[in-house]
């Protein structure tokens, strides 16, 4: 029989990891946290990228072009929710010198079953390049209307905002008629549009005929002088 814990054994103490006792030597280095990547962009700031860049060659190049969808809606100070891709209108016979840049440039050119643009690809992002909107050929004269815009921090020709509603609307069809996905668009621009060029040139089409009324009762656009 021991008394007051003689002839036992003490009990070891259980070790904390990263413990040390006094006199047992400095602390070893702490290995230096992992080097991450940065952190993907997200997808709307990698089609701008992507549009910067492409814009950058064509105007180096000196083509004639004006950026036009999502982006140049972007550009006019619609929203930046890019989900889709970038569009490039261009001269219908400068589309075989575009392309030759953009081969030039390492970036791969196909010609898709529709005869009205060229896709190639930047950044991992699809790029149109379009002649041809809302079943018109892109002319001198659209072009000549572009504002130059920055575009993130790249200044670039975009698409005037009347010539961007109208080949956005002369598009709807019965087989396709998303008033939803233009009328944010119609909203963001309402104050530099030309409504009444708007109207003289695509208002006697069904579709964009019905897609102006709804502009007028949401109050987003005024209704033609002379009517209530």
């Amino acid at each position: 029989m021991t008394q007051n814990g003689e002839g036992t054994t003490p009990a070891r103490r259980p070790e904390v990891p990263g413990l040390r006792l006094a006199g047992e030597g400095p602390l070893p280095p702490v290995p230096a946290a992992p080097v991450t990547e940065p952190l993907p962009h997200d997808r709307s700031q990698a089609i701008l990228e992507a549009a910067k860049q492409i814009g950058a060659l064509l105007k180096k190049q000196g083509h004639p072009f004006a950026l036009a969808g999502s982006v140049a809606v972007y550009a006019h100070g619609g929203s930046r929710d890019l989900q889709h891709d970038a569009d490039f209108a261009v001269l219908p016979e400068d589309s075989e010198t575009v392309a030759a840049t953009l081969r030039e440039a390492g970036l791969p050119v196909r010609t898709p079953p529709e005869d009205w643009l060229l896709k190639t690809a930047c950044r991992g992002q699809d790029i149109d390049i379009i002649f041809q909107l809302a079943h018109e050929p892109v002319t001198e004269d659209m072009l000549a209307r572009a504002t130059c815009l920055p575009v993130d921090s790249v200044l670039m020709p975009v698409l005037s905002p009347t010539d961007l509603i109208r080949s956005l609307i002369s598009a709807f069809s019965e087989h396709y008629c998303d008033f939803g996905a233009v009328l944010p668009v119609a909203r963001a621009v309402r104050e530099k549009v030309d409504w009444d060029e708007v109207r003289q040139t695509c208002g006697d089409q069904p579709m964009p005929a019905a897609f102006l009324y709804l502009l007028e009762r949401l109050n987003v656009i005024a209704p033609p002088k002379g009517q209530p």
